[in-house]
């Protein structure tokens, strides 16, 4: 009964991280502000960067703080339902909010499965994971916008020392998992950049936007 339980409540907390990730703030407030379909505008993507683009600073923060809230929101209500359910969070629980929180933003269930790249929403999501391990992705990507003027170059840069740093952090505190930590936080950041591809293209052919650019 207490393996079936635990079961459940795993369940339970990865359906929910995903139903959550599926709200797209960049959707809802575009609809809201401009009454239109973001997809539909400049890059086609249902994220933060695409609203500041389109509709300026003011969306851009509300649909910012909406998918960084909304990682935060999906781990924290998965460790509710692991421990009234489940009595105990394992390990690796973490980690499989996180992928079906992202997978709900990346694929949205209630937008036709077609979302955003997932930056903000792992960024809440590792901030409660651990903060040290969000601070030096931050410090990466602020380090290559502001040297590149890029943002998807800072993106995908920042999802990729996400598995070195989760590795350097859980060698440093002596964590009980620092290879499994660091391979799921390898997938997690490998779907980042799969999301990124459209701009990894565009970086390799020199026609990606810089800071600021309206143009697409």
């Amino acid at each position: 009964m207490e393996i079936f339980l635990q079961i459940l409540a795993l369940l339970l907390a990865c359906i929910a991280a995903y139903l959550i990730g599926s709200i797209n703030f960049a959707i809802i407030v575009t609809r809201l502000f401009a009454k239109k379909d973001i997809r539909d505008f400049g890059s086609g993507n249902a994220g933060m960067t695409n609203v500041l683009r389109t509709l300026g600073k003011g969306p851009a923060a509300l649909v910012t703080v909406g998918d960084f809230c909304k990682g935060m929101l999906a781990v924290f209500l998965g460790h509710l339902i692991l421990q009234f359910l489940g009595n105990g969070i394992p390990f690796y629980a973490d980690y499989l909010i996180a992928l079906l929180v992202m997978l709900g933003h990346c694929f949205p269930l209630f937008y036709g499965f077609r979302g955003g790249k997932g930056i903000l929403v792992s960024a809440g999501v590792i901030l409660v994971l651990d903060w040290k391990v969000l601070l030096i992705i931050f410090a990466t990507f602020l380090v290559v916008v502001l040297l590149t003027k890029t943002v998807s170059l800072g993106s995908i840069s920042a999802a990729a020392m996400f598995p070195i740093a989760t590795l350097i952090v859980s060698l440093l505190e002596k964590a009980p998992h620092p290879v499994l930590d660091t391979l799921a936080a390898l997938v997690i950041g490998g779907l980042v950049i799969f999301m990124h591809r459209s701009n990894i293209k565009r970086l390799l052919n020199g026609t990606e936007n810089k800071f600021g650019s309206k143009k697409k």
